[in-house]
């Protein structure tokens, strides 16, 4: 019945969002209540963004805070946030895993989503806030959370691993600004997003003809604004909706079609839930119709802006491509064959321009699909222990 007067609310009543909510949950929170510790850090960009990071700067298992830890990037994907990295707890989580192992593991938020919010030199309220793409996310914000984390550890590098746009952030930072290459202890890409020629989800079948080539209405109408903020009273209303034995888990798992061909087989919902409070997270437009960009053109390339802009921005038409040769970081891949956003046939063009790639890993399991990645019910054997080990083998050496 309150998940009914929640939705009955939620076409006019403004008390809904009384009623209904729970206090969200920061990543920081989370950290705390497994008994790990917890930092938050704030870290400026250069064009005034203020990022949060959290930080699990040793494991309360261990008790190592005065032994070694080499630092850990995580940085999530598009609509996401750190959370991400901690919603399936201590035992499957890669953050939380890499704790255990020794590391000191730090939780990346890009500009825009709900812990990184404010900028020194624009309002939130103005266009200008949202213009930008997850380029500048690359180039600007993951540039600036490295030199952070360093300048904070005193180590010369750091270890990175991250989830679909937090592998398309990683790529263009290390072709835009190569210089990086050299901060990179190692890299690893889960669910890599760069081209999307053979994308099979339904939202480049709706979305990618209106918004994926310039000049059209829908990029006037939906360029520079938020995209799909979080709602704390839909949040509310779809984690009742989706607890375990209820009704609606099939719809809840099935709901995913735009990522999967078939469902989740593999999901895990306690991790959904947890997922589903702070996601989605925002966004830039942007962000969205630049992916919709790649799709329509085939190709692993800046933001097109329309010919006229393009001439002015980048002295030339077409946007220029990201140059892959330039990434010389030892970066491994990890892709699954039922991802319907980033799928196997893109990831073998990607292998294919990726001239230093150290490994290409494809999951064994015919089911793993995108978020699987991140709240799969065996996503620590098949992916979370290995990005462990191989990060071990380059502290070994």
């Amino acid at each position: 019945m309150r998940v009914l007067f929640c939705l009955v609310l939620a076409f006019g009543l403004a008390a809904a969002d009384q009623y209904c909510l729970s206090e969200m949950t920061r990543s920081d929170e989370r950290i705390s209540k497994h008994g790990y510790p917890s930092e938050s850090h704030e870290v400026v960009t250069e064009d005034g963004y203020v990022l949060t990071l959290f930080r699990i700067p040793y494991s309360h298992k261990l008790g190592n805070q005065n032994a070694k830890r080499p630092p850990v990037l995580l940085q999530h994907g598009l609509f996401s946030n750190s959370d991400c990295w901690l919603t399936s707890g201590p035992d499957h989580s890669l953050a939380y895993l890499l704790a255990d192992a020794g590391y000191d593991v730090w939780l990346g938020n890009a500009r825009g989503n709900i812990y990184s919010r404010a900028n020194n030199l624009i309002s939130l309220n103005s266009p200008k806030f949202w213009h930008f793409d997850w380029h500048e996310i690359g180039t600007i914000d993951i540039a600036a959370m490295i030199d952070y984390i360093l300048e904070k550890t005193g180590f010369s590098k750091v270890h990175y691993a991250g989830h679909s746009q937090g592998t398309t952030v990683y790529l263009v930072l290390m072709s835009e600004r190569p210089e990086y290459n050299d901060k990179i202890a190692s890299g690893h890409l889960l669910a890599p997003c760069a081209f999307f020629e053979h994308g099979r989800s339904a939202i480049f079948r709706w979305l990618g003809p209106l918004v994926g080539t310039p000049g059209g209405i829908w990029n006037t109408v939906l360029v520079d604004t938020e995209l799909i903020p979080r709602n704390n009273l839909i949040n509310r209303v779809v984690d009742n909706s989706c607890g375990t034995g209820s009704p609606f888990d099939s719809i809840c798992k099935n709901g995913f079609l735009m990522f999967a061909n078939g469902g989740y087989q593999n999901t895990n919902i306690s991790s959904m839930q947890q997922m589903i409070e702070t996601h989605p997270a925002g966004s830039s437009s942007n962000q969205g119709i630049h992916y919709l960009q790649l799709w329509a053109s085939h190709e692993f390339r800046q933001y097109d802006w329309g010919t006229k802009k393009n001439r002015e921005l980048y002295g030339q038409e077409l946007p220029p491509d990201y140059d892959l040769s330039k990434i010389t970081a030892q970066t491994h891949s990890y892709s699954s064959q039922n991802d319907a956003l980033c799928g196997p046939k893109d990831v073998d063009t990607l292998v294919s321009k990726f001239v230093h790639l150290a490994e290409d890993h494809r999951v064994p399991w015919e089911s793993f699909n995108h978020l699987d990645f991140i709240v799969a019910k065996n996503m620590r054997e098949l992916v979370n222990d290995l990005v462990v080990e191989r990060i071990n083998k380059y502290e070994s050496r």
